[in-house]
């Protein structure tokens, strides 16, 4: 099916728009896919606040001319399918992962922070642990050095008020 220029043109202000919006975006390419599999990435992806689409790769190459992020013409002649992770990169990464280990989708690549991520880089993204997870993390850390900060400021007056009480005990037995 053909599109009309301003067709077109409204394609790419849509890709530009996922991928301003995104905090990583990753390329699959695609072997027999089905609608129950694409229904099946979708409603996982959705879960991680994440998206996948179907691009055509000559529109999205302009985009990423346009971001000025490194690609090999060569890479955008198969057929590719786009995912753009909205807000956890890591967890986007595990979901496609998962989805990869079936035969219909396979990792090729990703973008991150304007720089080319290969599909072991993806993949080791999503060795990653997840955002909440990470904030669990830091916030056990911060918690313990706080709680072991406390418990060092309060030892001496814990340990006078025990020599107190031992006086005043030693006193009413007497």
């Amino acid at each position: 099916m053909a599109f009309t220029r301003k067709e077109k043109e409204a394609i790419v202000e849509q890709y530009k728009q996922w991928v301003d919006n995104s905090n990583a975006f990753f390329v699959l390419s695609y072997q027999k896919m089905n609608v129950n599999a694409i229904n099946d990435a979708r409603e996982k992806l959705r879960e991680a606040n994440a998206e996948i689409h179907v691009v055509k790769n000559r529109l999205f190459k302009l985009v990423l001319d346009e971001k000025q992020l490194d690609y090999e013409p060569a890479f955008w002649e198969e057929n590719n399918i786009v995912s753009f992770a909205f807000s956890d990169a890591p967890n986007t990464a595990k979901v496609l992962t998962e989805i990869s280990k079936s035969n219909v989708f396979e990792i090729r690549m990703g973008y991150m922070d304007q720089k080319a991520l290969s599909a072991a880089n993806v993949k080791a993204l999503a060795d990653l642990p997840t955002l909440p997870v990470m904030r669990g993390i830091v916030l056990g850390t911060i918690m313990a050095s706080a709680s072991k900060l406390v418990r060092t400021l309060a030892e001496p007056a814990r340990s006078m008020a025990a020599v107190v009480k031992a006086f005043s005990e030693e006193g009413q037995a007497a």
